[in-house]
C-alpha cells in the first residue's frame, strides 16, 4: 500500500479522537455487574476491562481519548482518575470522562451507542478530530488502531467497521455484514437468525467487532440525521450501518494478527463462563493473549503492594501454587492453589483447596474450604469449611449464582456480608 509509512501513520492518529463507549452494564454477567459497569470489571489478574482498548489506543499513537460513562460508572472513573492522568495536557494529550449530562434535553439519557456520541457532539467539534475511531469499551483484544485508520483512509471511506471471522452459531450475537472484492460492505444485519457467511467458507461469518472510524463531517451528518429519524432505536448497528451502506463508502476491515495473517486473539468477556475461560486461558504455557508483551504493554492503575508469599511447608500444610498466576499483596498461607488466578491481596488459609478458579481483588479464603470452578468477587470472605463449585445444588441452595457451563459465582452479598466498599 502507498502510504503505510510510519509518518504517515502516526500523522493520521494525531489528527483521530478515539470514543470509548464505557456505559453498558453487561447484565449477561449477573451479580458480577451488580455495583459496576462491565468496562470496570477486573481482568487477567490486576486489570480492568476498559485498560485494552486505553492501551491499544495509547500504543498506537492515539492520545485523545473520550471515555464515555452512564451504568454505574464510580469505580471505572475513579480507575482511570488514578491510572490514566500520566497524559500530557501540555502536548493536547488528554482521557476525558463524558457521563451522560443530558446536554441535548433536560429528561433523556444516553438512548443507544450512536445517541451517546450524538450528545457530545459539541465536545468532539472542540476538539477538532479530523478522524474519529469509536470503540466498544468491554472486549479483551490487542490492536493497532493506526492500521485501521490508514486503510480507511486509503480505501476512499466515509465509515470503516472493524470486523473479524467468527463461527455461523456465535454470529447471531454480531452484527454480520457481507462486502465485494474490493471489501466494500455491501449488506449488513444486527444479529441475523440467519447469519450471512462468508464466500467459500460456508461455516463462517464476517461480523463487527464495534469498531468504527468515520471521516469529522460524515459522523456529524449521520448523527443528525439519525436524531431526527422517527423510531430510530439510535445504535451504530441498528439505524447507522444499514443506512449508509447503499448511499456511501463502508469499508470493512478485518482484524488480523501482522505478523500470521491469522484470525488475531479478540473476546467477549460477556457471560460467566466466557469471563472464566478467557482468564484462565492466561495461565496457560503459552496463552493466546500474551500479558508479557514489552512491545504492547497493557497499562493500567499500579496499585503499590508487596510481593506474593507462599508460606509452610509441612506435608500436610504447604502453601504452594501450580500452573496459576498470583498477583501482588498475596499470602498463599498453608494452602493449595492449582490452575487458578488469584488477582492482587487475596488471602488463602490453611488446608484450603482453589482450583480452576478465578479469584477478583481482596477476597479472603478461611482454613479447610474448598474451591472449584468458581469466580469470587471482590471483598468475599469465606467462612472456615466453605465448599463452592463441589454441589451445583448445594450451590444453588445457597444462593449462589452457576452459570450453564457450570461456573459458581459468589459475590458478598451471597454470603450476606457487608459490601459498600467500591468495586
Amino acid at each position: 500500500m502507498p502510504h503505510t509509512n510510519p509518518r504517515f501513520i502516526s500523522r493520521l492518529t494525531r489528527n483521530t479522537l478515539a470514543l470509548i463507549l464505557a456505559g453498558g452494564r453487561g447484565s449477561r454477567l449477573k451479580q458480577l455487574t451488580a455495583w459496576r459497569s462491565k468496562p470496570a470489571v477486573p481482568f487477567g489478574g490486576k486489570f480492568r476491562i476498559i485498560d485494552f482498548p486505553l492501551s491499544n489506543c495509547i500504543n498506537s499513537g492515539i492520545r485523545r481519548i473520550g471515555v464515555l460513562t452512564q451504568y454505574k460508572a464510580h469505580s471505572l472513573i475513579l480507575h482511570i482518575q488514578k491510572g490514566w492522568g500520566f497524559l500530557r495536557g501540555e502536548f493536547g494529550e488528554f482521557v476525558e470522562l463524558w457521563p451522560a449530562q443530558q446536554r441535548v434535553t433536560e429528561t433523556a439519557w444516553y438512548a443507544g451507542t450512536a445517541d451517546a456520541v450524538f450528545q457530545n457532539l459539541d465536545i468532539i467539534r472542540d476538539h477538532d478530530p479530523e478522524y474519529i475511531l469509536i470503540l466498544a469499551g468491554d472486549h479483551i483484544y490487542k490492536m493497532d488502531y493506526g492500521a485501521m485508520i490508514a486503510h480507511h483512509v486509503e480505501s476512499g471511506a466515509d465509515m470503516t467497521v472493524g470486523c473479524l471471522e467468527v463461527e455461523v452459531e456465535r454470529a447471531r450475537e454480531f452484527g454480520v455484514m457481507s462486502v465485494d472484492n474490493d471489501g466494500r460492505v455491501r449488506r449488513f444485519a444486527e444479529k441475523p437468525a440467519a447469519p450471512e457467511t462468508i464466500p467459500d467458507q460456508p461455516d463462517r461469518c464476517l461480523a463487527s467487532m464495534g469498531i468504527y472510524v468515520f471521516n469529522r463531517g460524515f459522523l456529524f451528518e449521520q448523527l443528525l440525521k439519525d436524531a431526527d429519524m422517527p423510531g430510530s432505536s439510535h445504535d451504530f448497528g441498528k439505524d447507522i450501518i444499514p443506512n449508509v451502506i447503499k448511499l456511501y463508502r463502508v469499508m470493512a476491515y478485518t482484524f488480523r494478527d501482522p505478523r500470521s495473517g491469522e484470525q488475531a486473539y479478540w473476546r467477549d468477556v460477556g457471560t460467566l463462563d466466557a469471563f472464566w475461560e478467557a482468564n484462565l486461558e492466561l495461565i496457560g504455557v503459552t496463552p493466546p493473549l500474551n500479558l508479557y508483551d514489552e512491545h504492547w504493554p497493557i497499562w493500567t492503575y499500579q496499585e503499590q503492594l508487596p510481593p506474593a508469599k507462599f508460606v509452610f511447608d509441612d506435608d500436610d500444610r504447604r502453601g504452594m501454587a501450580v500452573d496459576s498466576m498470583v498477583s501482588g499483596g498475596c499470602i498463599i498461607s498453608g494452602a493449595t492453589v492449582r490452575h487458578s488466578l488469584l488477582f492482587s491481596n487475596v488471602r488463602v488459609n490453611s488446608y484450603a483447596q482453589v482450583s480452576d478458579s478465578v479469584i477478583l481483588p481482596d477476597v479472603e479464603i478461611g482454613r479447610r474450604c474448598i474451591v472449584r470452578k468458581a469466580i469470587l468477587d471482590r471483598y468475599c470472605r469465606l467462612p472456615e469449611g466453605t465448599q463452592i463449585g463441589v454441589d451445583a445444588e448445594a450451590d444453588r441452595r445457597a444462593g449462589f449464582q452457576v452459570s450453564a457451563g457450570g461456573v459458581t459465582l459468589v459475590t458478598p452479598e451471597m454470603l450476606g456480608q457487608d459490601a459498600n466498599q467500591v468495586r
